[in-house]
C-alpha cells in the first residue's frame, strides 16, 4: 500500500514539474525565422525573452521580434547617457538629423539596453530602422534579417489617417494592447491581440467625454497609455489630446465592443501627451505623463478607484491631481531604465537631442 503511494506521489510530482516546464516556456517558441516586410516602425513595447513588438503604422501590423537580447545573470546598472543622439544616429545611417525622426524609446527591462524607433527620411516614404544602444552608449543597427519573428495585421485600419492607425502599444499578461484608428463609427480603436499571434480582431470602439471641448467623443485616438490594476482589475489608463485622463477595464475590450471610458482627470487644453509610465516609490505608484506643452506630470494612483467620472466642461484642470517635474524640460519619450531611474530623450531649444538617465521623482 505504502508503495503504491509513493508511485502516485511520484507520477503527481512529475506531473506538475512537466506543467511547470511548459508553463515556463520561452516567449520566443511561436516565430518563424524570416525578414520582416515593415513599411514603418512607430511605438515599441517589450515582452519577456527579448521579444520586442513594434508597431507599424503604415503596414498596419504589429510584429514580435526576437532580439536576442536576454540580458545576463546580473541585472543591469549604471547611467545611459548619448549627446546629440539625433546627430550620432543620423551618422550611423549615412543623413543628417535634419532627415530622420527617432519615433519612440523603449527599455529592455532584462538587459537594460535601449532601443529606437527610427525613420531615416521623413513621411511615409521613410524607411524604418530599429537601433540598439547598450549601457556605454554604443549604438548599432538590429538587423531584421533572418531574425525570428511574428505579424499580426490590423484589420479595418484608419485609410484616413494612417500614420495613427497605432499611437500605443503595450505587452500586458499575455495580450498586446493597441491603440490608434480604424474605419469603423467609432474610429478610436482598443485592441486587445493575445500572444503567440493568430488573428487580430477589429478591436473595440472607444466613446470618451472631453472636458475641454465639452464633448462626447469617438474619433479622437488615445495618444499614450499604460496597463495599471485598480482593485485587482486590470485598467488602461489613456492619455488624449487636450489632455483627458481616461480609466478604461481592459474585461470590456471585446470585439465590436463599443466601450465607454471614465474620465477621471482633464490636465489641460492646447496639449498633446506623448509618452507615459507607471512607477513605485516609498510604498506608492505613481504615473509619469510627458506632454508637448505641459511638461512632465507626476500622478498619484491613489484613490483612482475612487474618482469621480468628470462629466461637464472644464476650463483648465481638474479630477486627479499632479505635480509638475520643472526639472524635466524638452522630455520627448521616456521609460523606466530600473527601479530608480529612467530614461528620458529630451530635446533642447536649440533642437539637439539627448538621451539621459535621471532619477524616478
Amino acid at each position: 500500500m505504502l508503495t503504491k503511494l509513493r508511485l502516485v506521489v511520484m507520477l503527481l510530482l512529475g506531473a506538475a514539474l512537466l506543467a511547470g516546464a511548459v508553463g515556463a516556456a520561452d516567449l520566443t517558441d511561436s516565430l518563424q525565422k524570416g525578414t520582416p516586410d515593415l513599411k514603418s516602425a512607430g511605438p515599441l513595447a517589450f515582452g519577456a525573452d527579448g521579444v520586442l513588438f513594434v508597431g507599424d503604422p503604415q503596414g498596419a501590423a504589429i510584429f514580435a521580434i526576437d532580439t536576442g537580447d536576454k540580458g545576463g545573470a546580473s541585472p543591469p546598472t549604471g547611467a545611459l547617457k548619448v549627446e546629440k543622439i539625433d546627430e550620432k544616429v543620423a551618422a550611423l545611417l549615412g543623413t543628417t538629423a535634419k532627415d530622420i525622426l527617432i519615433n519612440h524609446v523603449a527599455v529592455n527591462p532584462a538587459s537594460g539596453n535601449a532601443y529606437l524607433s527610427v525613420s531615416r527620411g521623413k513621411g511615409p516614404a521613410g524607411t524604418p530602422v530599429l537601433l540598439r544602444i547598450d549601457r556605454k552608449g554604443k549604438i548599432d543597427e538590429v538587423s531584421l534579417k533572418g531574425v525570428k519573428f511574428a505579424k499580426a495585421a490590423l484589420p479595418n485600419a484608419s485609410d484616413k489617417s494612417r500614420q495613427e492607425a497605432i499611437t500605443c502599444i503595450a505587452y500586458v499578461k499575455g495580450k498586446v494592447f493597441v491603440a490608434g484608428l480604424s474605419n469603423e463609427e467609432f474610429s478610436s480603436t482598443l485592441r486587445a491581440i493575445p500572444f503567440p499571434f493568430k488573428e487580430a480582431d477589429k478591436g473595440s470602439g472607444i466613446e470618451i467625454y472631453h472636458a475641454s471641448h465639452n464633448k462626447v467623443e469617438t474619433k479622437s485616438p488615445v495618444r499614450t497609455f499604460v496597463a495599471y490594476d485598480i482593485n485587482g482589475e486590470t485598467n488602461l489608463l489613456a492619455a488624449y489630446t487636450c489632455t483627458p485622463l481616461v480609466k478604461i477595464p481592459v474585461s470590456e475590450l471585446k470585439p465590436g465592443q463599443k466601450v465607454k471610458g471614465t474620465t477621471i482627470a482633464e490636465l489641460g487644453n492646447r496639449n498633446r501627451p506623448l509618452d507615459m509610465i507607471v512607477y513605485s516609490k516609498g510604498g506608492k505608484d505613481y504615473i509619469l505623463l510627458a506632454n508637448n506643452s505641459r511638461g512632465v506630470m507626476k500622478i498619484p494612483t491613489e484613490g483612482m478607484d475612487k474618482a469621480e467620472a468628470i462629466t461637464k466642461a472644464v476650463k483648465d484642470t481638474a479630477g486627479v491631481k499632479y505635480d509638475t517635474i520643472k526639472e524635466w524640460q524638452g522630455v520627448l519619450h521616456i521609460d523606466k531604465l530600473d527601479k530608480e531611474n529612467a530614461l528620458i530623450l529630451v530635446q533642447g531649444k536649440d533642437g539637439q537631442m539627448n538621451l539621459e538617465t535621471v532619477p524616478l521623482p
